[in-house]
């Protein structure tokens, strides 16, 4: 079963696991790390730490100075560090009514630097029309494996007519076991 999270763990035998990341930021906590960011931040951090002994401090994200408010426009520029803020949501909506920040938008965001919010909008319209294909499925990002474990368990023929309680239970149990959380990499006993 799954260890204790201690500084004693190792590092390989932590990254064997799945954690919460409020388990991640209390042994940050606890050992002096910085407990911000993304879970996948905070993990790296962990695991250099109990590697190597290192507190690795997370990178400086240049800030918008919060009285400051920046005139958005179609031709505004997506810069590095781009963040989803009130603001941008706030001008998007003023463009597309019905805009909310996907996970694929906010992917977009960080990969795209130097594009314009009108290659956004284009986007986004983009990932709407993919939408309306009845073979769509959102990508779902890494750090989320309980969706994807979720997804995968209800595409499975062998679970059809299963609960969502069932899927969750036998999500409960593999988490708990050593490598990968994807369904189907461990076999359970049931």
């Amino acid at each position: 079963m799954r260890p204790e999270l201690k500084k004693e763990t190792k590092a390989e035998e932590f990254s064997d696991y799945y954690w919460l990341k409020e388990e991640l930021q209390l042994f940050c906590r606890e050992h002096g790390l910085s407990a911000s960011g993304s879970k996948r931040e905070i993990a790296e951090r962990i695991e250099t730490f109990l590697r190597t002994g290192e507190i690795i401090k997370p990178a400086k994200r240049p800030k918008t100075p919060k009285n400051v408010e920046l005139e958005l426009h179609l031709d505004t520029v997506i810069q590095e560090n781009h963040r989803c803020s009130q603001n941008v949501r706030a001008f998007f909506k003023t463009v597309i009514p019905n805009f909310h920040f996907s996970t694929y938008i906010q992917q977009y965001f960080k990969d795209n630097a130097g594009k314009t919010y009108r290659d956004a909008v284009n986007a986004w319209h983009e990932e709407e029309e993919r939408k309306k294909d009845p073979q769509f499925k959102k990508n779902i990002g890494p750090q989320f494996e309980y969706n994807q474990f979720i997804r995968d368990f209800f595409a499975d023929p062998v679970n059809k007519g299963k609960s969502r309680d069932e899927a969750i239970e036998e999500w409960n149990e593999i988490k708990k076991l050593p490598g990968s959380n994807t369904y189907g990499s461990k076999p359970l006993s049931s």
